[in-house]
């Protein structure tokens, strides 16, 4: 079956990653409702708005961080399924609220969700791709990301045509997210765990047939019995030195430097501003003169052309370029973006007539051309690069910091300041933008991130350290020793 049902797995993995799309999307059309406006008594860059956003990405991070115990405890499989539980009890909440309590909560426990999908479902992939197309297998995640934020748009835009007086408009939107959740549930049951999970646990035979079912071409199996025993022993290794708990992330020097490249991959992700532009384009707009059904409309292009751009990167030059120039290219091309944006915004309300409709035209390109670039760039290679970095170990605990902290702790401070700026300081709220990228995100990139492309999980061991595994701190080197040594005395005495 080989690379077929790869890539089958990887999409049916990323209805999770849907979810997280649409569970993101879904407000940006939802705030727009006047009914439900008019219900919570607020307006779209209140503090309200901020409050029902940002609850969803802290939510976010607990889930994250939560799916640091249940992927090792509970295995790849299991995480992603109570994920898809928690979201499904969220969304009927969301849908059948009557006061903002009850919103609030909703928002919570669709964040804490997708928080465990975010983390999971890129993890799940990477365990199971081929190296050689691991960018593509684990840009499906972005992929579907953005076909979240489409069928989101879209689900919206056609429950605005229902009477303003009418509850359907918000509601509906709402309920939707209910279906990926079962897919999920129920789909999952028959889609394998990770086979480097089953090797963790003990289960080496299953985990190579496993192996066989996802990379097999009918003339490699010498490749896939190097891969079972390469993993095998990187992993028998790495539980000789393992100390249990978090903190071993950190003192461990070469996983510190990997939970550091991981967590930053994530917020120079957010700090690309992607999120703010996703929950308060349609405010954007505004300021730009386009309202009512016009708003929408604009919305839902706009949240197509991404995931088109992602589609042709991942297929066609992810795996060829690797990680680190389009990454390098995307930011300096998301700042001259932001700039052009911005130099437009200051201009605008001083124009009139046409030269006004042809600034509104000129804004509206310019921030479609921060979701293009943030597609070829940013989107896919965050989930990559944080996921493939990770040693086995600490993979579930690293992608659940690293997600947590990075990406979703980050979103959640955006979320909740972004309509506030908007309202407040109007375009000079893009200088914060433009400016981190330049002087923060571009010099990281270019001078500590490494390249990664084609390589198996254990050969990017050797990118991060003399040997594979790294060293560990004098302190735990001893404990291990003592260790080692209260067992072979405890053999000896079984011996004899």
């Amino acid at each position: 079956m080989g690379k077929f049902y790869n890539i089958c797995l990887a999409v049916f993995a990323a209805t999770g990653s849907f979810l997280f799309g649409y569970d993101m999307g879904v407000m940006t059309d939802v705030i727009q409702s006047p009914h439900f406006l008019k219900f919570f008594d607020t307006h779209d860059t209140s503090p309200i708005i901020g409050a029902i956003n940002s609850t969803f990405s802290g939510g976010a991070v607990f889930g994250s961080l939560m799916g640091g115990f249940t992927m090792d405890k509970l295995g790849r499989k299991m995480t992603i399924q109570i994920g898809a539980f928690i979201a499904l009890i969220g969304s009927i909440m969301q849908a059948a609220a009557y006061n903002l309590p009850m919103i609030l909560v909703g928002r919570i426990l669709a964040g804490w969700a997708v928080g465990l999908l975010s983390m999971s479902v890129p993890v799940y992939q990477t365990e199971c791709a081929d190296p050689k197309i691991r960018g593509l297998i684990v840009g499906i995640a972005q992929q579907m990301i953005g076909v979240g934020f489409i069928v989101s748009t879209w689900v919206g835009y056609g429950s605005h045509f229902v009477p303003e007086t009418s509850s359907f408009s918000w509601r509906f939107p709402l309920a939707f997210q209910a279906v990926p959740c079962v897919i999920l549930l129920v789909g999952f049951l028959w889609l394998p765990e990770s086979p480097r999970h089953l090797i963790q646990t003990d289960r080496g035979e299953e985990a190579l047939k496993i192996l066989k079912k996802l990379h097999y071409n009918g003339s490699n199996m010498d490749f896939i019995e190097r891969e079972y025993q390469e993993i095998k022993l990187t992993i028998e290794a790495e539980k000789a030195i393992t100390v249990p708990g978090w903190l071993v992330m950190f003192k461990v020097k070469q996983w510190r430097i990997r939970l550091m490249h991981a967590t930053l991959a994530q917020v120079f992700t957010q700090m690309t501003a992607i999120n703010v532009i996703g929950y308060y384009q349609t405010v954007m707009y505004k300021r730009l003169g386009i309202e009512g059904s016009k708003n929408l409309l604009v919305t839902g292009i706009y949240n197509c052309v991404g995931p088109l751009a992602n589609l042709i990167f991942i297929t066609f030059f992810l795996d060829r370029v690797g990680r680190r120039k389009p990454l390098l290219i995307g930011c300096a091309g998301i700042v001259v973006a932001f700039v052009c944006q911005t130099a437009i915004n200051s201009q605008f309300d001083k124009s009139t007539g046409g030269h006004r409709n042809g600034l509104a035209i000129a804004g509206v390109f310019f921030i479609f051309c921060v979701t293009v670039i943030f597609s070829c760039s940013f989107g896919p290679i965050s989930w990559v690069y944080a996921s493939e970095i990770m040693p086995m170990q600490i993979r579930g605990r690293g992608s659940a910091f690293a997600t947590g902290i990075g990406n979703w702790l980050i979103s959640t401070m955006w979320t909740q300041v972004s309509p506030i700026g908007l309202e407040k300081i109007t375009w000079r709220f893009n200088f914060v933008f433009i400016a981190f990228n330049t002087v923060v995100t571009f010099p990281t990139i270019f001078f500590l991130f490494k390249e990664t492309k084609k390589l198996t999980l254990e050969e990017i061991d050797l990118l991060f350290g003399e040997r594979a595994l790294g060293s560990l701190p004098e302190e735990l080197d001893t404990k291990m020793s003592h260790v080692e040594e209260e067992d072979a005395t405890a053999a000896g005495k079984r011996e004899v």
